[in-house]
């Protein structure tokens, strides 16, 4: 062990004050024990003083170098919210050490945060002046280092109706500037981001729908949304072996006309028949998918670019996906996307585990309404063959009824809505106008006429027999044929446990409510990982709202 200057310097000022004391007595002819005695007396003195001034220099010392080095350490912590200079001063502060810090640095960015401290005390010694020594010197340095190389970004997106016209334009800034401000120093291509546009559903896209168990495949292109039990919100995964079925296409909302007439299946007006593309909950726009997470923000910043507003909200679907992307179950999933050359190879081993001390995990969700429930198709009527008939020359339905005929029926058991001036007529045969009639599947159904048409003009007029009935017919046909996905109620809650299961991992959730109603306001802020983590906007203060955390992210001013 090196010994300290401060012994060093103490020990030989004793041995010369020895030698100096050894030498006159030698040369004093008349010395004698006790004088000799008394030079012993004094150089013990001498070294118990010394010792006891060593003593307090080592304490001081010891005191300072362990405050130094808890107060770095904790400040260096990515986990550490308050400012790293404060956390230091705060544990010189509390040690009664403050006066001896001299400085602090931080360094940090992305990724890291390092932190480097030095304080020096002087200390006045009791006998140590005996030998020269006026001052003690006492210095302290340390330096401590925390680094996360990976990070992982999902920012789930509201592209619902609402958000048409400017708001999808600030929103679109905002996010290419987001993904600019994160993505600058990451020349190591560390920071993924990937992106789940949501409206009233969230359409997987045909990749992602097709590494799930989906059923009653539609056939749809660029219509990929599962139809989601409630029982998946209990888990924070998502299973690839469990059986989803897809979201049908299909026009579930608008009306038609009840009048005891017929109304053309082609009629797109508001009380037609003719399905509407823009009815459907999970809707037929190629730009409007959830985007797997890259590395290249030319890439990421194209995909933000081609969103397109229209629908209903479903926030709670959003960020079931988020998370689904995001948790550590997925990195089989990852493994088949890489390979197939649909994720950067870059990524392998994504998602982290949730205890990976080198990564971090971020959603962004945003909102400018609240939840609005909509109605699915249920299973039974999503696909296989229907009773339904379509004549091959003109176009005209006719369908098969084999119970609940009326009387006036009598062995016939086709009806087709458009003969007879429109009064209908039951006929032994599906109707063909000279070129044929095909059977249709439900899918083939659902990709022309609204429910609503299908309900009245096939069923409420062929089975009723006075408007009661036919009210009846109709009101339960709608009832069979289509339900409600969920309550409003229900998506608050399914939304908060997606959020409460990302939160309890570390997964720091930031919430923004786009000019939203209070509603979906007080839920993105009960989504959020605290107050600190949520931003109200209005107009291009998205822009700075997205700003702010970008900010955040990068200077990791972060609780995890």
């Amino acid at each position: 062990m090196r010994c300290p200057p401060v012994l060093y310097r103490a020990a030989r000022g004793a041995y010369a004050a020895a030698r100096q004391w050894s030498r006159r007595f030698t040369r004093d002819e008349d010395g004698s024990l006790i004088v000799f005695g008394m030079v012993l007396f004094l150089l013990m003195i001498m070294m118990g003083g010394l010792a006891v001034d060593l003593m307090r220099y080592e304490q001081r010392r010891t005191a300072l170098q362990q405050t130094i080095d808890r107060s770095v350490l904790a400040a260096a912590s990515l986990t550490q919210d308050l400012d790293p200079v404060s956390v230091v001063n705060d544990y010189f502060d509390k040690a009664g050490l403050l006066q001896y810090l001299e400085e602090v640095t931080v360094t940090q960015g992305m990724n890291f945060r390092i932190v480097e401290a030095r304080a020096h005390a002087g200390l006045d010694p009791f006998f140590s002046q005996m030998v020269g020594i006026d001052e003690f010197d006492v210095p302290a340095m340390s330096e401590a280092e925390q680094r996360i190389t990976n990070v992982e970004i999902i920012l789930v997106l509201d592209v619902s109706g609402s958000m048409s016209g400017t708001k999808i334009s600030n929103l679109k800034v905002a996010a290419k500037n987001f993904v600019d401000k994160v993505k600058a120093n990451d020349a190591e291509h560390r920071i993924s981001i990937g992106i789940v546009p949501y409206n009233a559903q969230v359409n997987l896209g045909a990749v992602l729908r097709g590494k799930y168990n989906a059923t009653h495949l539609h056939g749809v292109a660029n219509v990929n949304c599962l139809d989601l039990p409630q029982s998946v919100f209990s888990a924070i995964g998502m299973s690839r072996t469990t059986e989803y079925p897809m979201f049908a296409f299909a026009d579930t909302t608008q009306g038609t006309s009840t009048a005891n007439s017929y109304t053309s299946w082609s009629d797109t007006s508001s009380s037609g028949g003719r399905m509407s593309t823009s009815s459907p909950f999970c809707r037929n726009t190629a730009s409007n998918i959830v985007r797997l997470p890259q590395t290249d923000p030319t890439v990421i910043k194209g995909y933000i670019d081609g969103l397109a507003a229209a629908g209903n909200t479903s926030i709670t679907l959003g960020m079931k996906w988020g998370v689904a992307l995001i948790e550590p179950g997925a990195q089989p999933l990852y493994s088949e996307l890489i390979g197939e050359g649909h994720i950067p190879s870059g990524l392998s081993g994504r998602p982290f585990d949730w205890s990976d001390e080198d990564s971090m995990k971020v959603i962004v969700v945003m909102t400018d309404g609240d939840h609005v429930e909509h109605t699915r198709v249920t299973d039974a009527y999503k696909t296989g063959m229907s009773p339904i008939w379509r004549s091959t020359a003109d176009g005209n339905y006719s369908i098969r009824h084999t119970s609940n005929r009326p009387a006036v029926a009598g062995t016939n058991e086709y009806w087709a809505p458009h003969r007879n001036s429109g009064a209908g007529e039951w006929r032994a045969a599906a109707w063909n106008s000279g070129s044929g009639a095909t059977q249709l599947t439900w899918q083939d159904v659902w990709a022309n006429q609204r429910v609503s048409w299908i309900a009245w003009q096939l069923y409420a007029r062929a089975l009723g027999t006075d408007s009661t009935s036919r009210s009846t017919w109709y009101n339960n046909t709608r009832n069979v044929m289509r339900a409600t996905w969920s309550s409003e109620t229900a998506m608050d809650a399914s939304l908060q446990a997606s959020c409460s299961q990302a939160k309890g991992n570390g997964v720091l959730v930031y919430g923004i409510a786009f000019e939203a109603p209070a509603i979906g306001t007080a839920q993105i802020r009960a989504c959020s990982s605290s107050d600190n983590f949520f931003f109200v906007a209005n107009g291009s203060q998205i822009n700075s709202a997205f700003n702010a955390i970008a900010t955040n992210i990068s200077q990791l001013r972060l609780t995890q």
